[in-house]
């Protein structure tokens, strides 16, 4: 059967644009592809396209599965707060067909490199590239379903009705993640942090960070359930393996909120690995995030409200204290804190500003208002009663946003880039490994590395304990919001069937036309009791993916009973 290679026309790098230009035809065979230089660099660019970025489609956050959020519309992640989730509806943190549709390109190209004649000086770079983003699928595909198929041959179209697959257990796909990073380590150059056109590229860093992250989720609870102190052993050894063998090539971005609103990641020193964007190949997240104001159309937009829930949860700057605390499963005022209801944006942690609009709040020159007046008559523009384009929750997404550098428009794409690794998350990393091998010292100490960057006071030492463990998963929260950090969070640390199942509250905010005084009264937005359950902390493979492989293929282990 004669076979064809369809090259996509959108690369992943604005500077390899230039190597598509190949041929009039989009359908190149086979045999052509791997005889010529420029046909092999593009088929291993369009590999970059297993790595999803933040901004997906309108409806598409990660965020909107989360407590971070309230979604304008009941669509994409937003299942996962309805409860609604099933091996016939598993939504968008669905990634076993992309994972397993790039693992045999990937597997193709190594096969192919392995045994070309083309003289390319950087094949051994290219083919380390290749393994390094086969260890990301698969960790992607450990976290949403445990141990999943191990697959190093690339079979054809002819064997799909013949070829069957099982499950390789957890630890083996770590094991195989180890193998190809340390595979691809040597070949590659430690960072392109100065060189903007090879951005986004794998690295040695990038490698490092990949470990981090993959220990550390495989040593917390959820895949941990005995507690294993190796496992945290080896997540602290990889994080400060990273840091020893980075040395000073990194460092925290002095101001938190500029470094979601640059235009390249290259400008940024803080970040690992991201993804750049040009006026060409750019985002819609402005679009699909700011209110009425800002050219929001049709209900569709402001589709990512903050929630109360988030906001209650940045500490306050004077004291370091949470605003808030949990007793007995419910949220009262930690009186300690210096917070006050009715003026509950006042010396709050600077990345709440730099994360959400609030009522009073200044974005773009202009002060937004989210009140309603007290007879219910008027309000203000930003309001929820404006029009459905401004949250219900009558806060905006201000992170990743552009200032007044970037126009917002349907034709007009946003180039802000979006961060895989950051070096923040190294350090909570450590931390996070270190309090669980009992060295509260080293915890706080990272953590305040991250805290002294936004001038927020330190952890003090009187926080020990199961207080400093909720201190250290509160410090992720809100540094990490919105990054797509927080839906895998809660599920690694066993705590969701908490957090996914507490209310959605917004904050409505009452004026009095007379006195110009302001009333704020948290609101509750949707009842999440119930709507999580054990079986979510992990992710079903679809009935389809399990038809097709005749039974040998198990269902993910807590949806068996389904």
């Amino acid at each position: 059967m004669k076979k064809y290679l369809i090259i996509s026309a959108i690369a992943l790098f604005s500077s390899c644009s230039d190597i598509l230009d190949i041929t009039p035809s989009d359908k190149i065979t086979d045999a052509a592809v791997w005889t010529d230089a420029n046909l092999v660099s593009a088929y291993q660019v369009e590999l970059y396209n297993c790595v999803q970025n933040g901004f997906r489609s309108w409806n598409d956050w990660l965020s909107k599965g989360t407590d971070e959020t309230y979604p304008s519309i009941n669509w994409g992640p937003s299942m996962y707060q309805c409860g609604e989730m099933t091996p016939d509806n598993i939504g968008s943190l669905d990634y076993w067909n992309t994972g397993y549709q790039y693992i045999r390109k990937i597997n193709l190209f190594i096969e192919k490199m392995n045994n070309t004649t083309l003289n390319m000086g950087n094949k051994d770079c290219l083919v380390a590239e290749a393994k390094f983003l086969k260890a990301w699928i698969y960790f992607q595909l450990i976290t949403r379903y445990g141990g999943v198929p191990i697959i190093n041959e690339c079979y054809s179209l002819e064997d799909a009705s013949s070829v069957t697959f099982t499950r390789n257990t957890l630890d083996e796909c770590v094991t195989e993640i180890e193998r190809l990073i340390n595979e691809a380590i040597p070949a590659l150059p430690q960072t392109y942090y100065t060189d903007n056109a090879n951005f986004g590229r794998a690295t040695q860093d990038v490698c490092r960070a990949l470990l981090s992250r993959t220990y550390l989720y495989m040593a917390s609870p959820l895949f941990n359930p005995s507690n294993d102190k190796a496992k945290w052993q080896k997540a602290a050894d990889a994080a400060k393996e990273f840091m020893d063998k980075a040395g000073n090539t990194y460092e925290l971005y002095p101001d938190y909120g500029e470094s979601f609103r640059l235009t390249s990641g290259i400008l940024n020193k803080e970040w690992i690995w991201g993804r750049n964007f040009t006026s060409t190949n750019g985002h819609d997240a402005p679009m699909d995030n700011l209110g009425r104001r800002w050219g929001g159309y049709g209900g569709w937009f402001a589709s990512n409200g903050p929630s109360q829930n988030l906001v209650d949860d940045y500490d306050m700057q004077s004291t370091g204290l949470p605003a808030f605390k949990w007793v007995n499963g419910e949220k009262v005022l930690n009186e300690e804190s210096g917070y006050d209801p009715q003026n509950p944006y006042a010396d709050r942690d600077p990345r709440m500003d730099a994360t959400v609009i609030h009522d009073g709040a200044v974005y773009r020159d202009v002060t937004h208002e989210m009140w309603i007046a007290e007879d219910q008559q008027t309000w203000g523009y930003d309001s929820y009663k404006q029009s459905g384009d401004n949250p219900r929750t009558n806060y905006v997404l201000r992170k990743f946003m552009p200032e007044a550098d970037q126009a917002i428009g349907w034709e007009i794409k946003c180039v802000i880039p979006w961060p895989y690794f950051r070096l923040a998350e190294i350090y909570l990393n450590y931390a996070e490994a270190m309090f669980e091998l009992g060295n509260e010292d080293a915890c706080r100490e990272y953590m305040n590395k991250v805290r002294s960057r936004v001038n927020m006071p330190g952890i003090s030492s009187t926080v020990t304990g199961e207080d400093l463990r909720q201190r250290l998963y509160n410090e992720r929260r809100v540094e990490f919001a919105f990054e797509s950090h927080r839906i895998f969070d809660v599920r690694r640390w066993k705590i969701a069937m908490e957090t996914e199942n507490r209310d959605i509250y917004g904050m409505d905010i009452y004026l009095d036309t007379n006195t110009g005084r302001k009333r704020y009264e948290p609101v509750k937005l949707y009842d999440k009791k119930g709507k999580f359950t054990e079986r979510m902390y992990m992710i079903p493979v679809s009935n389809d993916e399990l038809r097709k492989n005749n039974g040998t293929l198990e269902q993910t282990s807590t949806w068996i009973d389904y």
